[in-house]
């Protein structure tokens, strides 16, 4: 089995090296090697059938898959998120309160941006300030 990931060096992606390297696979009985792939040749390989899974973000998932149709997250490597949604205190946003964002401008790199969209979109929020069915 072909495990891909986007580098060697982040925390996120760690259990899948540490996995390999402590001999989890084996002991499973899964022949299965992590091997090194930029972040969007791992998912247009996992895409073209060239590795089996890949070990990194979601977003770039979208970049191969759009709407993930043709892919789906399985499991989480790493509990919590490295991405923050940061607004200004004299908001009073309460966590998970989404519906704050309506009718601000908000600044969301490359990438983590369709994941932010997705969520938008889920809670019925279009970007361009209209209203938006919910997805589902």
């Amino acid at each position: 089995m072909r495990i891909a990931t986007p580098d060697l060096v982040t925390n996120s992606y760690f259990p899948a090296l540490a996995a390999e390297e402590l001999g989890l696979y084996r002991e499973e009985g899964l022949d299965a090697h992590v091997e090194l792939l930029p972040s969007l040749g791992a998912v247009e390989a996992l895409r073209d059938g060239a590795v089996d899974f890949v070990a990194g973000n979601s977003h770039s998932n979208l970049l191969a898959f759009p709407g993930f149709k043709g892919a789906k997250v399985l499991v989480t490597l790493s509990q919590g998120t490295p991405w923050l949604l940061v607004m200004r205190t004299d908001l009073a946003v309460r966590r998970g309160d989404v519906g704050l964002v309506k009718g601000r401008r908000i600044a969301a790199a490359p990438g983590p941006d369709r994941v932010f969209l997705g969520i938008l979109a889920a809670a019925g929020i279009d970007p361009r300030g209209t209203a938006s069915p919910s997805v589902p």
